[in-house]
């Protein structure tokens, strides 16, 4: 059976470009190699580049753009079939990548240009989500620059203290911030320009959060995994919690098994709401009176071995190649 080659691309434009990188190896491990020729491909500010190959090859080949394939050192040229965006951030969560391989007419694992530029803005994503009636989300300002920041006295009013304040666009808690005091929001929210464009200002939840990931399989329909709970060491779930283990991570979560259902079901509808495709995993916070408060929607989740993701596949009693295989093959069959 011929292979088909298919690309792992990884990498991009954010601060977020470790954690990628770290997936797409984990990603390069976990497919078939009967079924599939991989390649990682590495976006960096200095270009685009092959850096390894099928069999764990180090390369150093330039991408050629019109299209998306690359020349072997043997001079054999190859188009790739497929590309398995696993970017956090710009440009492979935010619609961009998916425009230039529509453009292309190359398939990828994710949801389309629209669900991609949604779901990155957690503003706009989170607004849309609660139109539906089965949707709970915090109170939330958006701040679209730095010369139009509310006042302190504003903030406080509408949504109370403490907030989080956190890029609008981004992932990882990169340049997120729990502020409790109003003296401190202003110097908050100019961190967190550092990393985006806009900010988004949000009430405090509290109460247990877990997160639910989900896929749509050709054989199965949409699935929904067993949840996570998350304990935080520290104030909330920020980068060293999520990166440097500073963080318990229980999967199954300790939760009822009616929530656990209903967490799974909301799940599931999210997925279709944002017509999502390949992984998404939406993150939660359970009040005390049992009232799921969503949080947001990642649809290029972190794929480390260590990652929610693989944690609720294992937890599921499926392999991460079984399941990669089957998100895969639906757009190259």
């Amino acid at each position: 059976m011929n292979q088909s080659i298919i690309a792992v691309v990884a990498g991009g434009y954010s601060g977020e470009w470790k954690v990628s990188i770290a997936s797409a190896k984990s990603l390069m491990q976990w497919i078939d190699r009967s079924k599939f020729s991989p390649y990682l491909i590495k976006l960096d500010h200095e270009g685009w580049s092959v850096v390894e190959g099928p069999q764990g090859e180090s390369l150093n080949l330039p991408v050629d753009k019109n299209v998306f394939g690359c020349t072997l050192g043997n001079g054999e040229t190859i188009r790739f079939e497929y590309a398995f965006i696993t970017i956090h951030g710009t440009p492979g969560e935010n619609g961009l990548l998916q425009g230039y391989f529509d453009m292309l007419q190359i398939p990828y694992n994710t949801g389309g240009v629209l669900t991609e530029s949604l779901t990155f803005d957690k503003f706009a994503c989170n607004h849309y989500l609660s139109s539906f009636p089965d949707i709970h989300v915090a109170k939330s300002i958006q701040v679209r620059t730095l010369h139009n920041i509310p006042k302190e006295d504003d903030v406080v009013m509408q949504l109370g203290l403490p907030v989080f304040v956190k890029p609008n666009a981004g992932g990882s808690s990169i340049a997120t911030f729990k502020v409790s005091n109003k003296e401190d929001l202003l110097p908050a929210i100019k961190k967190a320009f550092d990393e985006a464009n806009e900010v988004l200002i949000e009430s405090l939840l509290t109460g247990t959060e877990v997160t639910c990931g989900c896929y749509y399989s050709e054989g199965k329909g949409c699935v929904a995994l067993p949840l996570t709970e998350v304990v935080s060491h520290n104030t909330f779930f920020d980068y060293e919690a999520k990166y440097k283990g500073a963080v318990d991570e229980i999967t199954p979560a300790r939760i009822p098994d009616d929530l656990r259902d209903r967490l799974q079901s909301l799940t599931m509808k999210i997925y279709g709401y944002v017509h999502a495709h390949g992984f998404i995993r939406a993150d939660y916070i359970v009040n005390e009176s049992g009232v799921p408060y969503l949080l947001e929607v990642n649809t290029t989740p972190g794929m480390t071995a260590t990652s929610f993701i693989p944690q609720q596949v294992r937890a599921a009693g499926m392999t991460m190649t079984e399941v990669l295989t089957d998100i895969i093959s639906q757009k190259l069959s």
